[in-house]
């Protein structure tokens, strides 16, 4: 039986049992297999992968394994001490968008707020989600592993965090999202673009307290939801600040 020997770097190891973390992992097999199935079965997604080296010479994603193979596995986040020759990371996408599986429904309605388009719904199959991540060209987030591996899924990240606030930073800092933030753009419930309308041609959707009080109004493009700056204006406003002035103070 042929056995490779595999190290994962920095925050690959999240994928990991407690016992292969940041240790060689011996691996035997005995049918012939390319890299990335062998990556793969041990549990780290491809789209988490920058570059790999295989004993002195980096190799891409159908390099076939064979036996006493030390191959190391390398994260976007070791570029700053190694520049490889072969980098596995498709090319970037222009414009930034994304596409949510089923649960990240508070990480969508986080980014939309700060005006990314993001795609959600709550009943997503995980085909279809990797179709509209391929097709669209969109950044497929996710708390499903499995959903990472499936071979159309190019443009992938797993959101490590649990908890929806900190999981908007994680986001932004990984993809390097601060300049972008442009808040109050999009509709928080189904992602369109907000434009202003005038009050008159909306008075039947708005409450009749807010009549008196409020004279700027958005609407959404797509589903016609009304929004106005009122309590919940604020409060979205102190989570934003909240958001990026945890970047100034880094």
């Amino acid at each position: 039986m042929a056995i490779a020997y595999f190290y994962f770097h920095a925050e690959l190891n999240h994928f990991l049992p407690r016992h292969q973390k940041q240790v060689r992992i011996s691996h035997s097999f005995e049918e012939r297999a390319s890299i990335k199935d062998m990556i793969e079965s041990l549990g780290v997604p491809h789209p988490e992968i920058d570059f790999i080296k295989v004993n002195d010479e980096y190799v891409d994603f159908s390099y076939i394994v064979v036996d006493g193979d030390i191959i190391n596995v390398y994260p976007i986040s070791s570029r700053s001490d190694i520049t490889p020759n072969i980098s596995l990371l498709p090319k970037t996408i222009s414009t930034i968008s994304f596409v949510l599986d089923i649960h990240l429904g508070k990480l969508a309605t986080s980014l939309r707020l700060l005006g990314f388009d993001s795609l959600y719904r709550n009943d997503y199959e995980d085909e279809e989600l990797a179709k509209i991540s391929y097709n669209q060209a969109r950044i497929l987030l996710t708390r499903d592993k499995g959903l990472l591996m499936r071979s159309l899924v190019t443009h992938g990240y797993y959101v490590r965090n649990t908890n929806p606030d900190k999981q908007i930073l994680e986001i932004l800092q990984r993809f390097d999202l601060f300049k972008l933030v442009s808040p109050f753009k999009r509709c928080l419930r189904c992602n369109g673009l907000l434009e202003s309308v005038e009050k008159q041609s909306i008075i039947e959707q708005i409450p009749e307290n807010v009549r008196s009080q409020v004279e700027e109004f958005q609407r959404c493009q797509t589903c016609d939801r009304v929004y106005w700056k009122g309590s919940h204006y604020e409060r979205l406003q102190q989570f934003i600040d909240g958001i990026l002035d945890s970047k100034r103070g880094e």
